[in-house]
């Protein structure tokens, strides 16, 4: 029972990054945030702000005595869900002719802009909004503007670009700015027809209307970034005679029952049918050309960022878990097409398929290393009367609906990433394994040498380059902040791949101390170990400091660690400016894709483990600092010894690759990095000096038996003499 308290408080406080406080919006947070904008940032030349409205929550923008624009936040009007699972908050204002005056982002959580695009960067973004003109958004659904994107934060900004928008729209119609008056319903409402069956074929679907169509050729694609004119994006067109097919991309909404039937057979429409719940509806996406609608993105992040949904002002992004393939199109004279996938609309959405709606495309073209240029093209759909019936009147759905849906977030973000969560989890079951049977392991040095080699390139590459699950100091740092304003299990369980490796970081350091993550799961320890074996086979030099250096470069790593918990206690952001002290962002997160001066401070540290083997581990490393503060709590002792290691043998501390056993023979929990090499020798006839002395004693034994024998063989064998 001990043990597992030990356990669950080790958890709590390893869990700083999940532990988020609770985010909870009981009313319009514009006050809040208002106070962090000058009125200058937002109209030119504004003097103040005004008290907010008790109707509608926006303050006036005054110069002088003229009210000159309404300032809003636009988390108090849409919903602006980042890729973090946290909202973006922006502050804006509107004319009163409908016109965005002025933007600036106040708060955000998107990890891709923490950790390695240029805040600057994103805040200059957000604040090429000023100037658009809604009258002209309302009129168009929200395609007006250009969609400007900046490469590795496609959904972020996507987020941002459609908050701005729809925000700004609702302030608009509920002030009757610029003219625009809120949405009232004209006419009677309509529903699908869902008693109606009838199949029809291609050309028929397509003749209707209920299969919609958009086609580009290369050429279009060109004069499209010509007309933008992104000069880099110009000068690399799309090869190719202008008359080729860059997308031919085909829609349906498939949750009709007569377009579904159709194109999709009975089989696969049962199949749709057993697929959606009640209030969600389906689309059907096809495409050909060379120009793929899906891309590769969803992959890895289980967001298809290629395409949305916009319907008036919301927009439906599509998750992995939102998304099945097709394998064929039944509706008769139907063409081939390379991708067939259905899409699922969420009934949190609010779709209203009876209503107008469409589907952006976004065409990015390479344009450098890293960098891509934008652009979208939309596909318009209008569900064709034919299909359609007059509504009654809508039920709502309740708050206790509203707040399960929000609840099974956390559970579509594990399922999007059931690849890697599955990948992670064969490699704990590994090195349980491991060290559960490490003697049977640790018997042979060279196939284990070759384990380890193995282990720990898949560390880098999948869990490092790949999942980015590279823990940091800064989760720890974050529990501060979070104990302050509690947490919510919901917030614990978004990022599936942080929380099972720091589950797993408090179960190893019940077990076997922080050597289990420091020594195997690192990404950077094992980018450092593998390119110090790299340098040793180039016969590069390695240096030994003297144990007296080195036991006093000990304790910097714990002060590193100490100083950035201090300054978190005052500051989080500050403390995570100071905690770039750790390369892990530049060497493994953005994989060494940074300003100069980050890849020269994370090339110097992997630079100095070419001659010091894991010279970060040793002496730098806050969360490896962090983690050893509780290491001598393990409940076991796993690493065996023999009474004659220290005196007289030093075998293994003179071999130990981080120098944790110390000329006494013990082993320091707190720098031990669980590599088993200790336990290699442990066990080395050719090496040890004790398994030696043992091996010789029981040859000498051996023989001693033997001769015994063969002189009683030979008594046997000689002929008695009777007397």
């Amino acid at each position: 029972m001990q043990s597992c308290r030990i356990l669950l408080a080790v958890i709590f406080i390893l869990s700083g990054a999940a532990l988020a406080p609770a985010s909870a919006q009981d009313g319009p947070l514009i006050d809040t945030y208002l106070t962090d904008v000058q009125p200058a940032d937002l109209v030119p030349g504004a003097t103040s702000f005004g008290p907010v409205r008790d109707d509608v929550p926006v303050a006036a923008v005054f110069r002088g005595s003229e009210t000159v624009g309404w300032a809003f936040l636009t988390s108090d009007f849409v919903g602006t869900t980042g890729y973090s699972g946290k909202p973006i908050h922006i502050v804006a204002a509107i004319s009163p002719e409908a016109v965005i005056t002025g933007v600036k982002l106040v708060k955000h959580s998107e990890p891709i802009v923490l950790i390695g695009i240029p805040d600057s960067k994103v805040q200059a973004l957000t604040g090429s909004y000023a100037g658009i003109d809604l009258r002209a958004e309302a009129e168009s659904s929200g395609s007006a503007h250009e969609l400007d994107i900046i490469s590795g934060a496609t959904v972020t900004i996507m987020v941002i670009d459609d908050s701005i928008i729809r925000a700004g729209l609702k302030v608009a119609r509920a002030l009757g700015l610029g003219g625009l008056e809120a949405r009232v319903a004209s006419g009677p409402r309509r529903q699908i027809d869902m008693a109606r069956v009838t199949e029809s074929d291609w050309q028929t679907l397509a003749g209707n209307g209920a299969v919609r169509s958009l086609t580009l050729d290369v050429g279009q694609v060109n004069a499209a970034y010509e007309a933008a004119g992104d000069a880099r994006a110009i000068a690399r067109p799309e090869r190719g005679e202008p008359a080729d097919t860059f997308i031919d991309m085909k829609a349906a909404l498939v949750s009709v029952p007569s377009i579904g039937i159709s194109l999709l057979g009975e089989a696969e429409y049962a199949n749709l049918k057993s697929w959606l719940k009640d209030g969600e509806h389906a689309i059907l996406v096809a495409g050909r050309g060379r120009y793929s609608f899906k891309g590769s993105g969803y992959v890895r992040g289980g967001i298809f960022d290629r395409i949305q949904l916009i319907q008036g002002d919301s927009s439906v992004r599509f998750f992995d878990r939102d998304h099945q393939r097709l394998g064929h199109i039944a509706a008769e004279g139907a063409p081939s097409f390379a991708e067939l996938d259905l899409f699922r609309i969420p009934a949190d959405a609010e779709f209203d398929p009876a209503a107008p709606w469409r589907l952006q495309l976004l065409v990015q073209r390479s344009v450098g290393a890293i960098d891509k240029s934008f652009l979208t093209f939309d596909l318009g759909y209008q569900l064709p009367d034919s299909y359609l019936v007059p509504q009654a009147p809508p039920v709502l759905h309740d708050d206790e609906e509203e707040a399960n849906a929000k609840s099974a977030l956390w559970q579509r973000i594990w399922y999007d990433r059931r690849f890697e969560i599955g990948g992670l989890a064969v490699m704990l079951l590994v090195l349980t394994a491991i060290f559960f049977f490490q003697k049977q392991f640790t018997r042979n040095e060279r196939v284990f040498g070759w384990i380890r080699i193995g282990y720990l390139t898949v560390t880098l590459v999948f869990l490092g380059w790949f999942a980015n699950a590279q823990l940091s100091v800064v989760n720890l740092m974050a529990l501060g902040g979070a104990l302050k304003e509690g947490f919510t299990w919901d917030a614990f369980l978004l990022d599936p791949m942080v929380f099972i490796l720091w589950f797993s970081v408090a179960t190893s350091l019940i077990f076997w101390g922080r050597g289990a993550y420091c020594g195997w799961l690192c990404p950077f320890g094992a980018l450092q170990e593998l390119t110090n074996k790299i340098a040793r086979a180039l016969k590069v030099p390695q240096w030994t400091l003297p144990w007296g250096l080195h036991e006093r470069l000990w304790p910097l790593k714990y002060i590193i660690f100490l100083g950035l918990f201090g300054i978190s206690l005052a500051s989080i952001p500050l403390a995570e400016t100071f905690a770039e002290v750790e390369p892990f962002k530049t060497a493994i997160i953005l994989k060494f894709a940074r300003e100069w001066w980050f890849v020269l401070f994370a090339l110097s540290i992997l630079t100095a483990g070419l001659f010091i083997e894991r010279f970060y581990c040793r002496y730098m490393c806050p969360l490896g600092g962090a983690l050893a503060i509780p290491a001598r709590m393990r409940m076991f002792n796993w690493l065996k010894r023999y009474h004659e290691c220290g005196n007289p043998c030093h075998l293994c501390a003179k071999e130990c690759p981080v120098q944790a056993i110390h000329p006494t023979g013990e082993i320091n929990p707190n720098e031990c990095v669980n590599c088993l090499h200790c336990q290699v020798l442990y066990q080395s006839g050719d090496r040890c000096p004790v398994v030696i002395k043992k091996l010789k004693r029981r040859e000498k034994l051996a023989r001693s038996a033997q001769g015994l024998a063969a002189a009683l063989a030979k008594r046997e064998s000689e002929p008695k003499t009777n007397i």
